[in-house]
């Protein structure tokens, strides 16, 4: 009891305390609160891990009955990497947020709703009762909601945030739909209401129910079509708190999903075909559109809708291992999944952060506009392109590691699966080489335009690496990327109780080979690496007093050239372009030339999401044409406002009357 309590009272304590601390302690003062808060949790958590469930309750009285929680290894699992996440966020914020120094009462808005926003993910994570788990929701909502806002003066944040709050009520519609569902079958709030339902309904009914909550969870981890909100609300909101959104907020959706599919534990093999699929078609489009933007931290958000769609496919196919019986199957998919969990935790908000230094330094998150940046933030490239190195995939980092687990799931279960499902198995595998494929086109592209080259605009001379320890908490990730790729064992071991939920105790023998075989990959490429870095440094040795002369680079005939003719982000994809122009929206603008030389010219590109534009934007504009036919009701003449209050008046009158003289026509017609 004691531990929920302080869980309670320190983000109230830390609000209280930093509404009247100097502006330079707010964000310290935050990081208290967040770090006593994550120690409480984190020490359940671990106990879980190792095999201790935490279980309390509380008496919610007639409302809401007895209140569950619990903390087993699944929670105990994203508990772990959300409080990381949380703790980078709010010690690299604290550095950011300076920028943003003057403002008293922004600022005590921000971190008190990062407190409790931070509060109500834990509350999710240990709450079994529906009832009050849609409260939690719904303050997790109003809190990201006024983190993403923080620059409200601007028009485009505003509608980010709104967009951002709307599609979370939505989702919050559709699980109270399956919630109540469930309760009003089995009269109870309790979460096990939903596996005792499902038990005694048919197997239908319970696929029915796992699509609602698939739905509303889905809203919030932003699979494809359920994914609209994410490319407005990162850029819009402060750096932390893109890290933070991408990070642990979209993995909450997640974590629902895996959580009603063990509840449900009834209908493995046809969730597991809907979550293959979903996640295939979400990695694809997701990285698709992350190609052509050319907003910085837009760009990273389609990444996330991507790296959802593979933490899908894991999901899919440890789901159809399980209904198989094939443990090494049910082993690779679930692991994968989960490691990705965390992985894309760790190399997505190390990106985020690094895009919020970039925006400092340069004040635009357009990438045509930056170039070059690499001799000024020697760091930040570093660690960006650390963390792009591991959203590739490619070892020996962590990324790969969790990818290469669900490879083997896939490859795994074309061996051993049904043919019926053998095609569908095959194009998941072409589909997730895709994805790694375009994802590496996508950040070298990214990388390549940002920090190499010459400068494309001005710099302000202090663009330098930040030097009040924001990068402290970038370096520690970093780390965690690196130990992933070099001992996943240890992290693998880890995972096994959670994995275990789905799999049953069977496949802790199996994943010996797999360890071996990831692990020894990792070590042969950091051997190359070593390798690499020890001839540079002879080389190093033996050239330092070699006498040396500087000379012009080749130019390709161009040697006085412009940073403008260098590639763009534009032209640098422009063969993808052409190639699925047909499938994404995307126009030119091409000005009118005729003359023989021409004078300056802008050209340029523009994408739009076709999925928004169908499901949102063209039923909003019907929407709004038919509401716009009624016009001629506010026609400005008081004569016919007071006609509209007597006939609503007439009809308040005349309804009971007519439902009183039905009721007696009834009775007449039964008496006779």
């Amino acid at each position: 009891m004691l531990i929920i309590i302080i869980i309670l009272l320190a983000p109230l304590l830390a609000s209280f305390t930093l509404v009247s601390a100097r502006e330079k302690y707010k964000g310290w003062i935050a990081a208290c609160g967040v770090a006593v808060s994550a120690a409480m949790t984190s020490f359940l958590a671990v106990k879980s891990l190792m095999g201790e469930t935490f279980q309390y309750i509380i008496d919610g009285g007639t409302v809401f009955g007895y209140i569950r929680l619990e903390v087993d290894p699944l929670s105990a699992w994203f508990l772990l990497l959300m409080n990381f996440t949380m703790l980078t966020a709010v010690l690299y914020g604290h550095g950011y947020m300076k920028a943003y120094s003057g403002q008293k009462a922004n600022l005590n808005l921000h971190w008190i709703s990062f407190l409790f926003n931070h509060a109500a993910m834990s509350s999710i994570y240990l709450m079994r009762n529906s009832l009050a788990f849609l409260v939690v929701w719904e303050v997790l909502a109003l809190t990201a909601f006024l983190l993403i806002i923080f620059e409200h003066h601007k028009m485009e944040t505003l509608k980010a945030g709104i967009n951002y709050l709307i599609q979370s009520h939505v989702s919050i519609v559709f699980l109270m739909v399956g919630f109540l569902w469930v309760s009003g079958s089995q009269d109870n709030y309790d979460f096990n209401a939903i596996t005792i339902y499902c038990k005694h309904t048919t197997s239908a009914a319970g696929v029915l129910l796992f699509i609602i909550f698939l739905i509303g969870f889905g809203l919030k981890a932003g699979f494809i079509p359920l994914h609209t909100w994410l490319p407005y609300a990162h850029p819009a909101a402060p750096a932390h708190i893109s890290g933070m959104m991408s990070g642990v907020i979209i993995k909450l959706g997640i974590y629902g999903i895996m959580r009603v599919m063990l509840l449900e534990s009834t209908t493995w093999l046809t969730i597991g075909s809907i979550m293959l699929i979903l996640g295939v078609l979400s990695g694809l489009y997701g990285v698709m559109l992350a190609i052509i933007q050319h907003n910085l931290k837009r760009l990273l958000a389609y990444h996330s809708i991507e790296n959802i769609g593979i933490i899908g496919i894991g999901m899919g196919i440890g789901s159809i291992g399980v209904a198989n019986g094939n443990a090494l199957v049910g082993l690779a998919g679930f692991s994968g999944a989960l490691l990705h969990v965390l992985n894309h935790s760790l190399f997505k908000s190390l990106l985020f952060y690094g895009s919020g230094i970039v925006y400092q330094a340069t004040h635009t998150l357009n990438i045509d506009s930056m170039g070059g940046l690499i001799r000024r933030l020697p760091k930040t490239a570093f660690l960006f392109l650390l963390a792009a190195l591991a959203i590739t995939g490619l070892p020996p980092f962590n990324g790969f590691i969790s990818e290469f687990l669900i490879y083997t799931g896939l490859f795994q279960a074309i061996h051993s699966g049904e043919f019926s499902y053998t095609t569908l198995y095959i194009l998941s595998v072409v589909g997730l080489v895709l994805i790694g494929g375009l994802a590496l086109l996508c950040f070298t592209k990214a990388f390549g335009i940002i920090f190499l080259g010459e400068p494309r605009s001005h710099y302000h001379q202090d663009s330098t690496d930040p030097r009040d320890g924001r990068l402290i908490p970038l370096y520690a990730i970093a780390v965690l990327i690196i130990l992933i790729g070099l001992a996943p064992q240890y992290f693998l071991m880890a995972l096994m109780r959670p994995v275990m939920q789905f799999t049953g105790p069977l496949a802790l023998p199996t994943s010996i080979p797999l360890v071996n075989v990831m692990q020894h990959v990792s070590m042969a490429v950091w051997g190359f690496i070593i390798l690499t870095a020890i001839i540079w440094f002879i080389r190093k040795l033996v050239t330092r007093y070699a006498p040396l002369s500087k000379v012009p680079t080749w130019g390709c005939a161009y040697p006085t050239a412009s940073p403008k003719l260098q590639y763009t982000a534009s032209s640098y994809v422009r063969s993808y372009r052409k190639l699925v122009e047909a499938v994404l929206m995307i126009t030119r603008h091409r000005p009118h030339i005729d003359t023989v030389v021409p004078e300056t010219a802008h050209f340029s590109t523009h994408s739009y999401d076709r999925l928004e534009n169908s499901i949102i934007d063209i039923p909003i504009r019907k929407v709004k044409g038919f509401i716009g036919k009624f016009n001629f009701l506010q026609n400005g003449s008081v004569q016919f406002y007071v006609l509209y209050g007597i006939i609503f008046i007439f009809i308040i009158i005349a309804i009971p009357l007519l439902i009183e003289g039905l009721v007696f026509v009834y009775e007449l017609i039964k008496q006779l």
